[in-house]
């Protein structure tokens, strides 16, 4: 029995820009049908990772394949199996739905494209938009068509750059769901995002900053491997206990969430005695599972205190 390949197979790879070492030592492999969520803050070297892999830029440095393809000598054949979905809508404002989709058809050279184009506007549920033009759609719809042209040419991987950024939650919704339908078919999908329940939908995550990796894996996964320790505090006013536990060791982060205040730390013992004082009614302590964004945020932490 032949054991496919992973789609994406990289190893070490390096992009400077100027002084700005963008992207640094990266390394991912990717299996067919995954999604895999990219998270960082901003300037973390997302985008940059994300164009590295589908053949807009050449890594300095590394190795690898995507697709089967070299990816430090064969961007070029890279490119034309992967679909990719900028941060920016970049399609024609002044162009309708179906004139956009059949523009980008001819810009691939596909066969059947007015199949091709009628199947992406039922797929998205764009029949009955086909002659608005692009640019008087909301964020939600730009966003479908933006997913219609990337898919177009039926690519093996995509990689979508905050694709959601903007969009009220019913569109991130639909638009998650035709993102797994795409996986379910086998497409593999990088997607970057800042949502936390976004990167819950994915199959698997990486967590990168300045330019690495500093976690991968399953949401449960990264959390369980994180050695964070939380806990909640319920009570009147809770947010005013954060000065008293900042700078207490054993504390890493202290947060307010609504009205519940998030205590964070690696060292157990150190956490609980800087909790114990404060442990009086009406403040009640409870032990929660740390949540992604306590790991992110304790990841950003602690890459920032290496650079002080």
């Amino acid at each position: 029995m032949t054991v496919a390949s992973p789609v994406i197979d990289v190893r070490g790879l390096n992009k400077s820009f100027g002084a700005l070492h963008a992207v640094h030592d990266f390394g991912i492999t990717v299996e067919r049908g995954r999604i895999c969520g990219f998270l960082g803050p901003n300037g973390a070297g997302k985008t940059t990772t994300l164009r590295l892999l589908c053949g807009l830029l050449t890594p300095d440095s590394g190795e690898g394949e995507v697709l089967g393809y070299n990816v430090m000598s064969q961007s070029e054949l890279i490119k034309r199996r992967v679909g990719y979905m900028t941060q920016k809508f970049s399609l024609y404002d002044d162009l309708s739905i179906e004139q956009n989709l059949i523009f980008t058809s001819r810009v691939h050279e596909l066969d059947r494209r007015a199949a091709r184009v009628e199947a992406a506007l039922e797929r998205l549920g764009l029949v009955k938009r086909r002659r608005q033009l692009a640019g008087t759609l909301s964020g939600g719809w730009k966003q479908r068509l933006a997913l219609a042209a990337a898919t177009l040419h039926e690519p093996e991987l995509l990689l979508l750059d905050e694709p959601t950024a903007g969009v009220d939650p019913e569109a991130r919704r639909t638009f998650w769901d035709e993102i797994h339908a795409l996986s379910d078919e086998g497409m593999t999908v990088l997607v970057s995002t800042h949502y936390m329940d976004e990167a819950e939908r994915c199959h698997e995550i990486a967590y990168i900053a300045g330019g690495r990796t500093l976690a991968r894996g399953t949401a449960d996964q990264v959390i369980d491997e994180s050695g964070l320790t939380t806990f909640l505090a319920e009570g009147p006013n809770v947010g005013r206990l954060i000065p008293r536990l900042r700078n207490h060791a054993g504390v890493e982060m202290a947060t307010v969430f609504g009205t519940t205040l998030h205590v964070s730390g690696r060292d157990r013992a150190a956490l609980e005695e800087a909790i114990a004082p404060l442990s009086q009614a009406p403040i009640v302590w409870t032990e929660t599972r740390p949540t992604l964004e306590d790991v992110f945020i304790q990841l950003t932490a602690d890459l920032q205190r290496e650079a002080d």
